[in-house]
């Protein structure tokens, strides 16, 4: 059977790779108590341990009793598109009109919804070097090209406004950033953002931000939305995110998009032929999220990644795995391997098989220094990750 040719554009998802690997380790003797073996502390994995807050799980089992279960609307449930225009309001200042929120199903579905909808064959779309793979995967299933940009410490690992105005061509269309971002846990600094947005804008380009990880800001000059740079509130920028980091809800498979009031009913079109709606399930159960209580509940979770994150990033250091650049959001540590090894995907499978600690190598995140750098996730319990630091320390002294 042929398959189609856009698959050899898209690269194997090496992070599931590692995790297969991950799990082969963990099924064998090394892991085996009987064998004098310990388990593996998954550090690899991008999901949150804490999970749906208490009031979500109660409003999703009266849905479920009441019989609440069927199709929504594609641009998903008003009352949520409502409530997140709230949470907008109180949590960044910013006036969103609900009708500019498409409710998606995760934040998967609302880039591949706005990629669709924005990239024809042949469109080039600027991303930077390191960056989440499946972002990059997105604009190449729509028939786009991405051009990754090395971004380095210096810059945060994010892109900045004179190198988006130097990589920009006749066939650029726009700019895909993540702010924080995965796998760096670093966000583009306001002044910045609004300058990005600018030279997109004089450009007659797209501005794309996956904000996904916005909830998880630990330090108040980087918890900003970039929709504050656009026209009206963002009318210009368009934002990815979803329920399922800050508010703990992955297997959910809930997000939406923040959109410019005329695209949205080119998205609802691509959505109706594509899924239908999200799930009305996870709709129903998401309005909870934004209770005083659940909010709350999500407050209390940050500061813990918070502390998670003030014990890994210095224990990296003290290793010799230095990470460049303190992350302010979301719940990852990009450390630098090369004082270890040349490899950072040999140094992570090795340390599965000698630390039993699971690891992300950098080679998914772009081609520029992948080699150097690996991903650690601390969003694990606390005593899961003294108990990994312990053990990696053992291993880099033998």
């Amino acid at each position: 059977m042929k398959l189609a040719s856009r698959l050899d554009r898209i690269e194997p998802f090496y992070v599931m790779e590692c995790a297969k690997a991950a799990d082969r380790i963990a099924a064998g003797p090394l892991c085996d108590p009987a064998h004098g073996g310990r388990p593996m502390i998954y550090l690899n994995i991008g999901e949150p341990d804490f999970t749906a807050v208490p009031l979500a799980v109660e409003a999703a089992a009266r849905c479920m009793a009441e019989g609440r279960t069927q199709y929504t609307q594609a641009t998903g449930l008003p009352e949520l598109r409502e409530a997140i225009a709230r949470w907008y309001g109180t949590r960044f200042g910013l006036a969103i009109a609900p009708e500019r929120i498409v409710i998606t199903a995760g934040a998967s579905a609302a880039l591949q919804l706005i990629t669709l909808a924005l990239i024809d064959e042949g469109d080039e779309v600027l991303l930077p070097d390191p960056s989440y793979p499946c972002n990059r995967h997105f604009v190449a299933a729509a028939g786009g090209r991405a051009v990754l940009l090395p971004a380095g410490a210096e810059h945060r690992f994010q892109l900045d406004a004179d190198a988006v105005r130097r990589a920009w061509g006749a066939r650029t269309r726009g700019v895909l950033l993540a702010s924080p971002s995965n796998p760096t846990g670093t966000s583009i600094e306001r002044a910045e953002m609004r300058r990005i947005v600018e030279a997109v804008r004089e450009r007659g380009g797209f501005t794309l931000v996956d904000e996904i990880y916005l909830g998880l800001s630990y330090d108040e000059a980087f918890g900003h939305s970039a929709l504050e740079h656009g026209v009206g509130h963002g009318d210009d920028v368009i934002a990815i995110n979803s329920f399922s980091k800050y508010f703990g809800m992955t297997g959910w498979r809930l997000g939406w998009l923040v959109l410019p009031e005329a695209l949205v009913s080119a998205v609802e079109k691509l959505a109706q032929n594509l899924y239908i709606c999200a799930s009305s399930l996870a709709q129903h159960a998401a309005l909870a999220c934004f209770e005083p209580a659940s909010l709350a509940e999500c407050e209390r979770r940050r500061e813990a990644f918070r502390a998670r994150r003030d014990f890994v990033v210095p224990a990296l250091d003290r290793l010799g795995l230095e990470v460049p650049v303190k992350p302010d959001g979301a719940f990852y540590a990009y450390a630098d391997v090369s004082a270890h090894a040349a490899s950072s995907w040999d140094f992570c499978f090795d340390l599965m098989r000698r630390a039993q600690v699971a690891l992300t190598p950098g080679r998914d995140f772009g081609p520029h220094a992948g080699e150097r750098f690996l991903r650690l996730s601390f969003a694990r319990s606390m005593g899961e990750l003294h108990e990994a630091v312990d053990r990696l320390e053992q291993a880099l002294a033998g």
